[in-house]
């Protein structure tokens, strides 16, 4: 498989995954103390396609995934790998505000302060899982396959 097909696709598994395990993690800790009423995961229809909303937040999750692995080579050397995670939460929580919100017709001054405080959490964690994850996906990749002989080993 060619570089740059490798790491888009091992970008959006990413992203797709930091939200199941990483936001999804979260969001347990935060029902659990009652924080958040409902579990993060759910099969509610989004329109227009009826796609249940994990799905729908996976495929979104694994587009921020695939920029990440575009912007990854230059951010990384400049803020490092934890801080690129960060400023990919960061960018997507920007974005979910400034255009999302207002394109859903509602804006920032909408929600109530602890859902800020939970937009925060939940799209930095986003951030580091993804950029966790995408750093065990490359590392995962350069190792030399079990099925092929080794130069080493060869007799």
């Amino acid at each position: 498989m060619h570089a740059l097909s490798k790491r888009l696709l091992i970008g959006f598994g990413a992203g797709a995954l930091s939200h199941v395990i990483f936001q999804g993690a979260l969001g347990t800790i935060l029902y659990a103390v009652d924080l958040q009423p409902a579990l993060v995961w759910s099969l509610k229809p989004v329109p227009p396609f009826a796609v249940p909303t994990t799905i729908n937040n996976m495929f979104w999750d694994g587009l921020w995934g695939v920029l990440y692995a575009v912007i990854e080579p230059r951010l990384t050397p400049r803020i490092g790998r934890l801080g690129g995670g960060l400023a990919l939460g960061l960018a997507s929580l920007l974005i979910f505000w400034f255009i999302v919100l207002p394109l859903k017709g509602s804006g920032l001054g909408d929600v109530e302060c602890i859902k800020i405080a939970s937009h925060v959490a939940y799209d930095l964690v986003f951030g580091i899982g993804t950029a966790l994850l995408f750093w065990a996906g490359i590392s995962f990749t350069r190792r030399p396959s079990a099925g092929r002989a080794q130069p080493w080993a060869r007799g």
